[in-house]
């Protein structure tokens, strides 16, 4: 898997490579850069996928000692990483469940050539219901994520209706996906320690402020949600796609909750392919 270093120490990140248009998809929080794996084959040829694993809980490759990171440094950080990889307006960021991509457009909107905002934190909704608020309370009790971890470790745990990944997908996630995602919270202390920096960094009101920044995002823009979403309100993807002045594009997709890269990774991909033939420079 190719590497690139940032400010904050070495990232990396699948690069399919060729000459199409190139596509970086963004993954949430104590995930990788696996829950992508149907749209990147969904998306085909047509398409240079780039999908960096951020440094959310789940990445192996350990930064630089003293980092610290927070939602803000974030957002920052996937600018830093376009930056490095020298990628052109003609590039399309996408998304899911996280909300960095939001507040790197309204900060950096010359960074942020095309967007797909897909099932994502905004507004009011931050941290997210259910998931989102399940992991800030972990991160403010001593242990907290390292006995969520563990919890997450026993299978029949992962299925109890309205916490975790339960919530997140309409359909049950794979249990590879999340055993590949828990293993470095279960074993690396350095892992949990950036975790937990980053939840507790979390301002209550920068979702909303990112929105009003987006109102003067003058960039194509697509938003793309799961109409049975039950910790992203679908009404904040209708509300997005309102206020974003190229934004009008909205597509909702049935059978489909937070996690669309895995409930409903074709229609994910046919929103994005059609996305970036309207909006293809003359």
């Amino acid at each position: 898997m190719p590497k690139t270093e940032l400010s904050v120490g070495t990232i990396e990140y699948e690069d399919t490579g060729g000459y199409g248009v190139p596509v970086v998809l963004l993954h949430g929080l104590v995930q990788d850069g696996t829950v992508w794996r149907h749209v990147v084959d969904a998306l085909g040829p047509e398409f240079r996928c780039i999908v960096p694993t951020l440094p959310y809980g789940s990445h192996r490759t350990p930064l630089r000692p003293g980092v610290q990171l927070t939602p803000h440094s974030m957002a920052l950080l996937v600018g830093e990483f376009a930056d490095t990889l020298r990628l052109g307006d003609d590039a399309v960021f996408v998304e899911n469940d996280a909300g960095r991509l939001q507040q790197l457009a309204a900060e950096r909107p010359d960074r942020v050539g095309r967007m797909v905002i897909a099932g994502c934190e905004a507004f009011d909704n931050y941290p997210p219901r259910a998931g989102g608020t399940m992991l800030a309370a972990a991160a403010r009790i001593p242990g907290g994520i390292a006995t969520m971890a563990r919890a997450l470790a026993v299978r029949p745990l992962r299925r109890i209706p309205g916490t975790g990944y339960a919530i997140m997908g309409h359909k049950p996630v794979p249990d590879d996906l999340i055993d590949r995602w828990i293993e470095p919270l279960r074993r690396d202390r350095a892992a949990r320690g950036l975790l937990v920096g980053y939840l507790r960094g979390v301002r209550k009101t920068e979702m909303s402020e990112a929105a009003e920044g987006l109102r003067s995002y003058d960039r194509p823009a697509l938003v793309v949600w799961g109409r049975q979403d039950r910790m992203m309100p679908p009404e904040h993807g209708r509300r997005l796609a309102e206020l974003l002045p190229r934004g009008r594009r909205l597509v909702e997709l049935d059978e489909c909750r937070t996690l669309i890269p895995l409930d409903r990774p074709d229609g994910l991909a046919d929103a994005i392919r059609t996305f970036v033939r309207e909006t293809a420079s003359p």
